[in-house]
């Protein structure tokens, strides 16, 4: 009998990720309630601390992945066709990696094209330049 086979591995990925998620999600709620930024600065201090980053970067993987076993279990069970199933499964895939991708974006504080090029031509001060929170 593998892992593989009886879908011990998916199990025990949504089990651990689901204990992770909640842990995190209690944490983050303790320290809204206890000693919350009050300003866009504040947040982006909080959250450039190694710890808070790796945790939540930690978090936002945990949740994809979560989501992937999920509804790649249910549409497997459900999705009899082959080519809905692949659709659907293509589909889901595409939409979580672009999920990713922002939530990596919004992690990194990366401006946007626009923001780089307007900025670059000289048309923004580059003081305006700042991230989508505080407008």
């Amino acid at each position: 009998m593998s892992w593989r086979a009886h879908g011990s591995r998916a199990w025990l990925m949504q089990r651990v990720s689901a204990v992770y998620l909640a842990v995190y999600i209690v944490m983050f709620g303790l320290y809204l309630l206890l000693d919350a930024p009050t300003s866009y600065p504040a947040w982006r201090e909080w959250m450039g601390l190694p710890f808070i980053a790796v945790a939540t970067s930690v978090f936002f993987a945990a949740l994809l992945m979560h989501a992937w076993v999920g509804l790649r279990d249910v549409i497997m069970d459900y999705a009899r066709p082959p080519v809905i199933r692949f659709i659907l499964l293509t589909s889901v895939a595409l939409g979580l990696f672009a999920m990713g991708l922002w939530v990596l974006r919004v992690l990194m504080l990366i401006p946007t094209p626009l923001s780089i090029v307007t900025v670059a031509s000289g048309i923004l001060p580059l003081a305006t330049l700042v991230h989508p929170c505080t407008a």
